[in-house]
């Protein structure tokens, strides 16, 4: 089968871009021709033949994408362009898409469906949704200023993200999304997609609630590397561990309240983000900055329990499904599609966001013991989540009914 991949970074940018350059390379090893397009960065990594890619778009930095801006994230003629040219000579079976949303626009649904009407075959539109942007403007379901847990969106009701002014904090940037969410609700661009793959069933659910898409969306959850098993069997080290990103809606500051409340628990933190010098002032804290391999897994697998407080509805994330496999229970926020990876009372425990209290008494209670962490480890051991084979095969299988 010959596989065009779309996402708008081809660089290493978030759990995206790792997605598509894991599954690709994974198609590729299962004999499937594979190419990719998007926009064109210094850092690219991924790429297509044909050196055919959108111009590299920063709308944070450069004075004149900031005058292009209203223009440009609605729809990119040079998107339409660049990808029918692409279509032209790769000739695939299916397009999987991804995030394209602002630097290449829905447009590019356009193109692919004119070109399979001009070859007059189908030419399959399957996107995976990595996030809840179909139905939430800031992709997060939360409102930026506040934190607060927001799904005023659905529905199709967009001027909410002005009224919050949920993109950037910018009232202009916020009204842009909404026009865009209100145009592409009246042509019904979303139809085009002929298959949305939600890694929750969560975001399945929200993404239901636009009658177009009901029908369109399936559940499967993401794909974990499993670990060499004399990872999972490491002694356990005597740490409480975080690690992903430092920021606010990843309730970071909800976490350093309860580091401060159990000042005797030594905690670690990996990763990377905005709030790293808060993170260091923390005495109890050992900040280790952003780990990843073997250096990273060594230090899940050594951790007596992993925190994910995040105060948003996260999807699928890979850090709770991680945690699990290398042998180390989870504390998570009942929010979003964690629920879903965590078996409450058998794996790790489910508490509500932010709650700094009831948080630090369950922490301490765990810290204090011994008999129930073992066990919550002993059931992390015997947890499976798909294999990067066995995600592909079932992608490969969906592509195959649309054909």
């Amino acid at each position: 089968m010959k596989i065009l991949m779309v996402n708008k970074f081809l660089y290493m940018n978030g759990g995206s871009e790792t997605y598509i350059m894991k599954v690709g390379q994974q198609l590729g090893k299962q004999g499937h021709e594979v190419q990719y397009f998007g926009m064109e960065h210094p850092d690219r990594i991924l790429g297509n033949d044909w050196n055919c890619y959108t111009s590299n778009m920063d709308f944070h930095t450069s004075k004149l994408a900031k005058l292009a801006y209203p223009f440009k994230i609605i729809y990119s003629r040079e998107a339409y362009r660049k990808i029918t040219y692409v279509l032209e000579q790769f000739d695939p079976d299916v397009v999987h898409v991804n995030n394209i949303n602002f630097q290449l626009t829905p447009s590019i649904l356009y193109a692919v469906k004119k070109y399979g009407k001009r070859k007059r075959r189908k030419l399959p539109v399957v996107m995976t949704a990595h996030d809840s942007q179909l139905v939430c403007p800031n992709h997060l379901m939360t409102i930026p200023s506040s934190g607060e847990i927001c799904f005023a969106c659905e529905g199709g009701k967009f001027d909410h993200c002005v009224k919050n002014r949920c993109i950037h904090n910018s009232k202009v940037k916020s009204l842009l999304a909404a026009v865009e969410g209100y145009l592409y609700r009246g042509l019904k661009t979303y139809r085009l997609i002929d298959l949305i793959v939600c890694p929750s069933d969560f975001l399945r659910r929200k993404i239901a609630t636009n009658p177009i898409l009901a029908d369109k969306a399936v559940t499967l959850h993401n794909f974990v590397e499993a670990p060499p098993k004399k990872e999972t069997s490491s002694q356990k080290e005597n740490y409480i561990l975080y690690f992903g990103r430092y920021s606010k809606e990843k309730g970071i500051d909800t976490l350093l309240k309860i580091c401060k409340e159990l000042p005797d628990i030594p905690f670690v933190f990996a990763g990377s983000g905005p709030l790293k010098e808060e993170i260091t002032r923390v005495k109890n804290i050992e900040e280790k900055g952003f780990l990843s391999g073997n250096e990273l897994f060594q230090v899940i697998a050594g951790a007596k329990l992993v925190l994910f407080p995040s105060q948003c509805n996260e999807n699928c994330p890979f850090s709770v499904m991680e945690a699990q496999i290398y042998g180390t229970p989870v504390l998570g926020s009942r929010l979003g599609g964690i629920p879903e990876l965590i078996e409450e009372g058998k794996t790790g425990e489910l508490l509500p966001a932010g709650d700094v209290e009831l948080w630090s008494r369950t922490i301490r209670n765990l810290w204090e013991d011994k008999h129930k962490l073992q066990e919550y480890a002993d059931n992390c051991r015997k947890v499976s989540f798909y294999t990067l084979e066995q995600y592909c095969d079932i992608l490969l299988s969906k592509m195959e009914e649309l054909l």
